[in-house]
């Protein structure tokens, strides 16, 4: 590790003096593009992240919000966090992404909360690439090991591939908690003279410099020599921790918290009492460790697993003892909080003496120059429908992502009433008697194509999927993965997802309540496209939701643009990805809020049968979706565009089945197009009606078309 020249002469000047070995680590560190957001904040402030119902914002470990309706000393709170685990997933898959999952894990413990739900979104490679292959099985068996054993359910997510991916996946995680007002803990330190506390796990040498590693572009040779900066993870310790933390904050023991993550000790503590412009005195020989002969530096920055760091005060430090030996858990009483500087000791020497404000928020901020990409040309393909039709169908993008989320537990916690493989989860938040509606993810395709669109995009089809569950966007936050930004270009499209995720979240009265920045995920093989995860929730009263499947009769109707004559678009659609080809991005919709919350309300009328949103892959995978053994669709396209009416991907529609047409066009009336497409069968058949032609298929076809991630994998 060395801290950059321009850093160095900055720490020089401030602290007058040569900063020690584990000085300069740890501002290298605390002063990493993945701490400090030295590219990406100057661009943050572009996103609304107030409201009404949102308790803590950005800058702690989790957000916190009220779900509607909740005030006062009894109001239900959820928490929100994501982050991303690239480098550490490409370097070594499994463990990479399961400690991916353990720290947003306490992330949310750290506010006091419970975990409740986790979303997992992915992005690979090329499906066909065997290294591809190996990253996502990898992956998938980490989030699911440790998922399944710390007994908090994966509900919802998405799986991308993409060719840009290869020399850099992205592992992006989020964790849903609940709390309340009397158990909401955030990491702001609180008074001088409380101790600092370590619970959990022993220290060991693993994680050393992994802030600063995924501040850089992974080289070639990075899954051989970067393997030492990956932690190791243990979720029988986090389960542990996670029972633990519960009871400390049942009895009012925490003054504050901070989970052990980035920077380890050092980030953490440091973080905590820099909140509250207080300072620490800190004995690094009191932590317990699991490796003979630590040294400082390594105690300091380890970011060994399954850790917090608490703020206590003196007199109830021996019960947090106890509760911590009840779980089997290491306890250390490593120091207390100041009204000076950062201090940290090591067998009486002290190592480092700085204020914990400068250590923490003293980074300069990088002045990068930007680019604006260029917007494609219209260079369609010719392409036979019935062909088409199948390839998008059976793309590992749009394909069934069964393989995955059969492996995860998502049923542990009786709470969740709508799981995976559906257009949005629901929790069942019993407290509140609410449902609690979760969707996460992005679109490669469509911010490779168009970033700023894109990105809007990506915001109103994440809404209009709670809103097809009968759900109104509350809240979300966001993971901002994007290349090396010091590259015009790249930084170009970076800015781009962020302006886009901001315009529409705020449009939507979804503030974006924290979240997360992932640069340099650049390789040998090239950027990856700017991709602008969002995991959005949504409230609804009950739990209950229209399926997505069809019933076995009514009318269908598809609401939003099918694609007519010039109005089609087909740019950032799976259709060009199979065959080749550009065009400009689809417009949106004029009114998207208004649409959200009209969708949100017929999803819930009684009328209704099934909703389905169209996006990725278009009307043909939508309708596709929705046929079962037990129920098909007989639908005609009335346009002359059949490609376009099958394949573009505006989102912000949604396909309803309904018992009353008419209601559908009296709600939407003013607010979007409603287009009769035909009506439900009993037969599983899928047949739908070009005018010169039909694609006719069933239910059992379309199963073996879509099965191509197991098929793929055998």
């Amino acid at each position: 590790m060395s801290l950059a020249d321009s850093d160095r002469e900055l720490v020089v000047s401030e602290l007058d003096r040569e900063p020690t070995r584990a000085e300069a680590a740890l501002f290298e560190n605390l002063w990493s593009e993945h701490c400090a957001y030295r590219s990406s904040r100057p661009l943050l402030s572009a996103f609304d992240s107030e409201g009404e119902q949102v308790v803590v914002g950005p800058g702690d470990d989790a957000a916190v919000v009220a779900l509607p309706g909740e005030e006062g000393e009894d109001a239900t709170y959820i928490t929100m966090g994501i982050e991303s685990h690239n480098h550490p997933s490409y370097v070594d898959p499994f463990d990479g992404a399961a400690t991916g999952v353990g720290g947003i894990v306490r992330d949310t413990l750290s506010m006091g909360a419970y975990p409740i739900a986790l979303a997992d979104s992915l992005y690979f490679g090329e499906f066909d690439d065997d290294h591809s292959k190996y990253l996502f099985e990898g992956v998938v068996e980490g989030i699911s090991h440790y998922g399944n054993c710390i007994g908090v359910p994966t509900v919802a997510g998405s799986v991308d591939f993409h060719p840009d991916y290869e020399g850099n996946p992205l592992v992006n995680v989020a964790c849903v908690g609940l709390t309340n007002e009397d158990r909401l803990v955030t990491a702001e330190a609180q008074e001088p003279g409380n101790k600092l506390v370590l619970v959990g796990n022993a220290t060991g040498r693993d994680g050393l410099g992994g802030a600063s590693f995924a501040s850089e572009d992974l080289a070639e040779d990075a899954e051989t020599e970067d393997r030492p900066a990956v932690q190791v993870g243990d979720p029988y310790a986090e389960k542990l921790l996670i029972e633990a933390n519960e009871a400390l904050v049942d009895e009012g023991l925490i003054e504050s918290a901070r989970d052990l993550g980035a920077a380890g000790l050092g980030g953490a503590s440091s973080e905590m009492v820099a909140k509250a412009d207080l300072g620490a005195r800190i004995e690094l020989e009191r932590v317990h460790q699991r490796e003979p002969n630590m040294n400082a530096l390594e105690i300091l920055l380890a970011e060994s697993q399954e850790r917090m760091c608490y703020e206590v005060e003196p007199e109830n430090v021996e019960r947090v003892r106890e509760i911590a030996e009840r779980f089997d858990l290491g306890c250390s009483v490593i120091g207390e909080v100041t009204d000076g500087n950062y201090t940290c000791t090591f067998e009486g020497e002290t190592v480092v003496d700085v204020d914990a404000y400068f250590l923490g928020e003293g980074a300069p901020m990088n002045d990068l120059g930007s680019e604006d990409p260029e917007p494609p040309a219209t260079d369609l393909p010719d392409v036979d429908l019935a062909e088409a039709f199948d390839a998008v169908v059976a793309s590992p993008n749009t394909a069934s992502k069964r393989w995955v989320y059969r492996q995860y537990d998502h049923e542990v916690g009786a709470r969740t009433s709508v799981g995976p493989g559906d257009d949005a989860a629901i929790i069942a938040v019993r407290e509140a008697e609410q449902g609690l509606a979760l969707s996460s993810g992005a679109a490669p395709n469509w911010t490779a194509v168009a970033p700023y669109k894109g990105a809007r995009a990506i915001a109103l089809e994440n809404a209009t999927n709670v809103a097809a569950k009968g759900a109104t966007p509350l809240a979300a936050v966001d993971c901002l993965n994007g290349g090396n930004p010091e590259k015009p270009d790249v930084y170009g499209g970076f800015e781009g997802i962020v302006d886009g995720l901001a315009e529409m979240c705020e449009t939507l009265s979804a503030p974006v309540v924290g979240g997360n920045v992932s640069l340099y995920n650049d390789s040998v093989a090239g950027p990856i496209p700017p991709t602008p995860t969002l995991a959005l929730v949504g409230a609804k009263e009950g739990y209950d939701a229209p399926p997505l499947s069809a019933a076995p009769e009514g009318e269908l109707v598809l609401v939003g643009d099918l694609g007519l004559a010039d109005d089609v678009r087909l740019g950032g659609s799976e259709y060009l990805a199979q065959f080749g080809g550009s065009d400009r991005f689809p417009e949106l919709p004029d009114d998207p809020a208004a649409l959200i919350e009209t969708l949100a309300a017929v999803a819930d009328d009684d009328a209704t049968l099934a909703v389905h949103d169209v996006s990725h892959g278009g009307l043909a995978v939508s309708l596709a979706e929705m046929v079962t053994d037990d129920a098909g669709l007989e639908v005609s396209l009335p346009g002359d565009d059949p490609a376009g009416e099958l394949f573009h991907e505006q989102p912000g529609r949604a396909l309803i089945q309904t018992e009353s047409v008419e209601a559908v066009r009296e709600a939407f009336d003013g607010v979007a197009p409603v287009v009769e497409l035909g009506a439900a069968t009993d037969d599983g058949t899928l047949s739908v009606d070009l005018g010169d032609r039909t694609i006719e298929t069933d239910a059992a076809e379309i199963r073996e078309r879509r099965a191509t991630i197991e098929r793929g994998l055998e």
